[in-house]
């Protein structure tokens, strides 16, 4: 008897995301990062130059849906670690060791997504891109109906 895969629900979404997190987390403790450290340094990152910190206060707010006191506080630990450094009272700006940080663990990360990514048509995923997207937009704006 052949068993039906499981329509996409928050419970498929859930266990996604977090058999996927349990990987990057995993690399990153070997390098004493949090996944909080971990997508606001990607953020700074991928910034063209120096960014205002509160927005990238406020883009870690969007992403993770945390409180704002939470994601500066994130911001104020990369920056004692010296992954950020303060340019200004106002910006930060990734460190040559915060963009050593990331990309160490951008490469341990990339060969274990691409194992479990190996081998999914790209039509079905390019599907699954389009439908997450939505469900997330959907899910955003009722966030925000609910918080206003």
């Amino acid at each position: 008897m052949t068993t039906a895969p499981p329509l996409l629900n928050p419970r498929v979404i859930a266990l996604a995301h977090y058999a996927a997190r349990g990987i990057l987390e995993h690399v990153l403790a070997r390098h004493g990062l949090t996944f909080q450290q971990s997508v606001t340094l990607r953020l700074a990152a991928v910034a063209e130059g120096p960014v205002e910190r509160q927005h990238l206060v406020d883009d870690v707010v969007g992403s993770l849906k945390i409180r704002t006191q939470e994601a500066q506080a994130v911001v104020d630990e990369l920056v004692t670690a010296g992954a950020l450094a303060a340019r200004l009272p106002s910006q930060v700006r990734i460190t040559d060791a915060g963009r050593q940080l990331y990309e160490v663990t951008s490469a341990e990360t990339a060969p274990v997504s691409a194992r479990v990514y190996d081998g999914i048509p790209e039509e079905e995923l390019a599907v699954a891109g389009r439908v997450l997207s939505l469900i997330t937009e959907r899910a955003n704006r009722e966030l925000a109906a609910l918080t206003a």
